[in-house]
């Protein structure tokens, strides 16, 4: 199975999940609860990452985070590590926490972070384990309203700005806004393209951020798709053969597009799109 490429550049937003092996707990207990909120700050403050929302269920966390230093993958890498490390051995436990990758999805962050936390909290209470998001006690939304104190390294204030109010009612309008959430569908049925989540300049912007990395030949053709142009962009101003052929070999190498779809799109046969793809490729 592919897996999703990995975009990253100075100051993206994600939202993180990541799974227990074979959907087994990965917190036994509170203390379990507590040793993987401690080694989540250490790994925040060394990667300088900046939190915004997380959510620890019983057998998967959520994280709504943004790198400052385009980082993802080493703070991932720390996190995951240590904390299954420090599992194993407080449990006397052997092998692998966490099933397989996590996933991530980039956020657009002035149009969906609200949408993206608010999913986040509200995890306990569509799993049927909480009433209410206030009542769940390992996720940041207590804190977020103060019902809890809050963690230097949880960065709330940034949030709270969204609501114009005085600080005391930015926190009751943004209760309001978590609770209007529960009958909500998740925002994540809105990412067409790949794990995107976010207008389409947004993501054509994300695909200016990737394009070298697409001379990787390793790279899969499920992660070419991430944000990339419509084959309308691709062949919208092109007309001469020489120019076209180099639009094609665009689209199928670097985009990712099949020869059929090229073929199809262009009314042209496919065994010709092929034949002029490899042709000028080499």
């Amino acid at each position: 199975m592919s897996r999703p490429l990995r975009i990253q550049y100075p100051n993206a937003l994600y939202h993180i999940t990541v799974r227990g092996n074979h959907k087994k707990k990965i917190y036994q207990n509170d203390s379990d609860n507590k040793l993987f909120l401690s080694i989540l700050q250490k790994a925040i403050f060394s990667r300088n990452i900046l939190c915004y929302a997380y959510c620890m269920m019983p057998n998967h966390f959520h994280l709504v985070i943004e790198t400052p230093e385009a980082n993802l993958q080493y703070f991932m890498h720390d996190l995951d590590g240590i904390y299954t490390q420090a599992y194993n051995n407080k449990n006397d436990k052997v092998g692998h926490l966490f099933q397989g990758r996590y996933k991530s999805f980039l956020i657009e962050k002035e149009s969906y972070l609200l949408e993206v936390i608010r999913y986040t909290v509200l995890n306990p209470v569509r799993a049927g384990l909480v009433k209410y998001p206030e009542d769940w006690q390992w996720s940041s939304y207590r804190a977020t309203i103060g019902l809890d104190k809050c963690s230097k390294w949880l960065y709330v204030d940034w949030l709270l700005e969204y609501f114009k109010s005085d600080k005391k009612q930015r926190k009751k309008e943004f209760v309001e806004f978590v609770h209007e959430g529960i009958s909500e569908r998740s925002p994540f049925e809105k990412a067409k393209s790949g794990n995107v989540l976010g207008s389409q300049q947004f993501k054509d912007w994300c695909w200016d951020q990737t394009e070298d990395s697409f001379q990787n030949k390793e790279i899969s053709r499920h992660e070419r798709i991430i944000g990339r142009p419509s084959l309308f962009q691709i062949f919208e101003y092109i007309s001469e053969s020489d120019l076209r052929n180099k639009a094609m070999i665009f689209a199928r190498f670097c985009c990712g597009y099949s020869v059929v779809e090229i073929a199809n799109y262009l009314k042209l046969s496919p065994s010709l799109v092929s034949r002029k793809t490899i042709r000028c490729s080499e």
